[in-house]
């Protein structure tokens, strides 16, 4: 039987984290699981909140890829090992690993997909190359802009979407659940083509 595909969203646990810009990536992956009629539970085996799925529809009203739909109970800085251990237990393979997450280096607003590269400062990511042993797995990079001013960045990812981002913040969610979908159903690279080109 064909491999799930693998789908985490980044975040911190805990209602206090919930509206951060931090767990955008968590924010993500809560919307493909009220698409899916899921919902998440805690893994027996991994230290995180899981749910399997089917990704959208195919052709003809035919369910999409399976799917596991995840979020770690862990902080973020420690991602790596639920998402190792989703991996391995599930037998995703790395290139059927896809991570959602918030990205200070990208407007505010914007989805971009890249398989690679590296973490850019951003602690989750550190940890899930370092547990996968590799970072070529598929990154679903959500933008939330630089910090105004001197702002701490640190500060900013751990701080709420202002009131007045609200909506906005609605759009980039439906925008990453919906590239997620276009990712496993299409492939990286005509994903791109379509977000990259907005």
């Amino acid at each position: 039987m064909d491999a799930p595909w693998l789908v985490v969203g980044l975040g911190n646990p805990g209602t206090r984290y919930a509206g951060n810009r931090h767990n955008v990536g968590a924010m993500v992956v809560a919307e493909l699981t009220r698409q899916a009629s899921s919902t998440l539970r805690q893994h027996k085996k991994a230290q995180a909140w899981a749910a399997e799925v089917r990704l959208g529809t195919g052709p003809g009203g035919v369910p999409g890829p399976r799917a596991v739909v995840a979020q770690p109970s862990t902080y973020m800085n420690v991602s790596g090992g639920p998402v190792a251990g989703l991996a391995a237990f599930y037998k995703v393979p790395l290139e059927q690993v896809v991570v959602v997450h918030d990205e200070l280096d990208i407007d505010f607003g914007t989805v971009r997909l890249k398989r690679g590269g590296g973490e850019g400062g951003h602690n989750g990511l550190r940890s899930i190359t370092q547990s996968l042993g590799s970072k070529d797995y598929l990154r679903v990079r959500l933008g939330i802009g630089r910090p105004p001013g001197r702002q701490d960045p640190a500060d900013y990812v751990l701080s709420d979407f202002p009131a007045r981002e609200r909506v906005d913040v609605e759009l980039l969610v439906g925008d990453g659940a919906d590239a997620v979908l276009d990712l496993v159903q299409h492939g990286l690279e005509a994903t791109q083509q379509r977000y990259h080109s907005r």
